[in-house]
């Protein structure tokens, strides 16, 4: 049916519209409609292009449409849409399947409202989301959005399924969530990267790299061993399973709840068809906890160039304490060098100089008028007398902050990498840290924040120390006292991990108090103190009296008996 008034809902940056537009028959009228208001838009230059186009051609724009409530936009006689548009849609990053479902619920009893007798609702979702036989990869029926049923709630039934083609409309981009190192992004991480990247490159040819390697890497885990072996025990594992309809995480939901929540989880489970190609076979892998997985791949590239800086950056995850500075996901950049052995210590006392100096020239931007920075960045030797550790300490945090941060690493030997002629550097830099410390922002939730607030503080190119724009946020403090399993023993990172993903991140803090041994049965109780306070939202003392007893229920998975 070729629509003659077409409603599109759900735009973000009004590409879809504006591309769209250029195929439509004169006779056709456009509504193109988006949930922000116009100031949310201001600073994107792309959506003020495609909102010109847009006007230019006549398009009706409305701002601040609520897609579960249409008829509230327009007027009685203006409703009676041929067809309706919803491309991918979603409640937000952190939104699990529940909530997308009940979206989609309320949007299709909205499309009854606002539809011609005859009209069509054309809604666009990712592979397996629909949750019906023609998604491949086919999900679990409760791990899915169950587009069928959603729809039937309004009346409405599926009679047709098409793919999505993004060649088909020629400019459109979806604005769903991007990382923190795109392209448009004005993100202090990606400016912290653009920098470092930029002052090396003065010194030595770059060959940038697009980081296509799958979070999930294909391969045994003696891969992590050849150049860590320690950080086995930091490792985010990911179980693959043929029915994951028992998959519950953490907090209550299911698996795909909690997909964009990894890092916050000590294990999941996930559908072998999600799993990356080359993985389907293994009932576990893991998230990479470093770009080092990936240096084989890219030194026994046939292109490989000794004597060019190579670069790869990406997010990257390890579970770790709750701690103000230690983080569980983090982004991560990667310079490879490879050069003649003749020429080792020359090519690596060069980069070394050359980082310390754009590493110190970066971390004295933000310092006050008056204070004197002295060695600020230390690169320390290793036990092994190969490697260095690359060490700065904090002036931007006060006197409480007094021992040196750890930023990233400087490794000149993995045993698996080995080469008659050649020599290797890797050096590894927490962006997500060195950008704390740039900007002097105190908490690493701030770097992944959505409030739209914390990038008004980065829009101009002169660093300024971050004002941070949540003043006192209320600190709530609980103990919590349990009995160990004398045969499980206890593993306190798993703890720490349990907590983080009960809280959503809202733990600040986990103290040790105390230790007990009773008398008689000389069975061991410990006791922690918890410290919850948020940065960017408001927390209520019955959200984290909800949350602290829902982690004394989940604890008894680590083998711990609360008191």
């Amino acid at each position: 049916m070729a629509p003659r008034r077409l409603l599109l809902v759900g735009e973000g940056n009004f590409s879809f519209a504006a591309a769209v537009s250029e195929t439509l028959d004169p006779s056709t009228s456009l509504t193109a409609t988006c949930l922000q208001r116009p100031t949310d838009l201001a600073g994107d230059p792309a959506a003020g292009e495609n909102l010109r186009r847009l006007r230019e051609r006549g398009t009706r724009i409305h701002f601040g449409v609520d897609c579960t409530q249409l008829a509230d936009a327009f007027e009685p006689h203006d409703r009676e849409f041929d067809r309706i548009c919803f491309n991918f849609p979603h409640c937000g990053r952190k939104a699990g399947v529940a909530r997308n479902r009940e979206l989609l619920a309320k949007f299709f009893r909205s499309c009854a409202d606002v539809l011609a007798e005859e009209g069509e609702i054309h809604v666009a979702l990712c592979r397996g989301q629909g949750g019906t036989p023609a998604d491949n990869p086919t999900r679990e029926w409760h791990n899915s959005w169950q587009v069928v049923a959603m729809a039937a709630l309004g009346g409405f039934i599926l009679s047709d399924v098409h793919p999505f083609s993004c060649e088909a409309v020629p400019g459109y981009k979806c604005t769903g969530y991007r990382g923190f190192l795109e392209a448009s992004s004005c993100h202090p991480i990606k400016t912290i990267n653009e920098k470092l990247i930029s002052e090396l490159g003065k010194a030595f040819p770059l060959k940038r790299l697009k980081c296509s390697f799958p979070l999930l890497p294909p391969g045994e885990a003696s891969v992590l061993t050849s150049w860590n072996c320690d950080i086995l025990s930091t490792v985010f594992w990911i179980h693959l399973l043929e029915d994951n309809s028992n998959s519950e995480s953490l907090t209550g939901g299911t698996t795909e709840d909690m997909e964009d929540f990894l890092v916050s989880l000590s294990e999941l489970s996930f559908p072998k068809e999600d799993a990356p190609e080359g993985i389907y076979a293994q009932a576990k892998t893991w998230l990479r906890p470093s770009l080092l997985v990936h240096v084989q791949a890219v030194i026994q590239a046939p292109d490989f160039l000794p004597g060019s800086l190579y670069i790869l950056s990406g997010p990257v995850f390890q579970k770790c304490h709750i701690l103000p500075f230690t983080m569980p996901a983090f982004h991560e950049t990667l310079f490879i060098l490879g050069f003649n052995k003749n020429l080792k210590d020359d090519r690596l006392q060069s980069l070394l100089s050359h980082l310390k100096g754009i590493l110190d020239n970066l971390l004295t931007q933000t310092l006050l008028e008056g204070s004197k920075l002295s060695n600020s960045v230390e690169f320390v030797l290793q036990p092994n007398g190969k490697d260095y550790m690359i060490n700065v300490k904090s002036h931007n945090f006060g006197p409480d902050c007094a021992k040196d941060l750890s930023i990233g690493s400087i490794i000149t030997s993995i045993p698996s990498i080995t080469h008659e002629e050649l020599c290797f550097v890797f050096v590894s830099v927490n962006l997500d840290l060195l950008a704390m410390l740039v900007w002097g922002i105190s908490d690493w939730r701030m770097l992944w924040t959505f409030d739209k607030r914390f990038l008004k503080n980065f829009v101009s190119e002169k660093i300024v120390p971050f004002k941070s724009y949540s003043l006192y946020p209320p600190r709530y403090v609980h103990d919590i006292s349990f009995w160990l399993d004398e045969k499980k023993g206890f593993d306190e990172l798993e703890f720490h991990t349990v907590a983080r993903a009960v809280s959503q991140d809202t733990v600040i803090s986990i103290q040790f108090l105390s230790r007990f041994q009773h008398p008689k049965t000389k069975q061991v109780s410990l006791c922690y103190r918890m410290t919850y306070q948020t940065c960017d939202k408001a927390l209520t003392q019955q959200q984290v009296a909800s949350m602290q007893s829902q982690f004394r229920k989940e604890i008894q998975r680590l083998h711990l008996t609360p008191r």
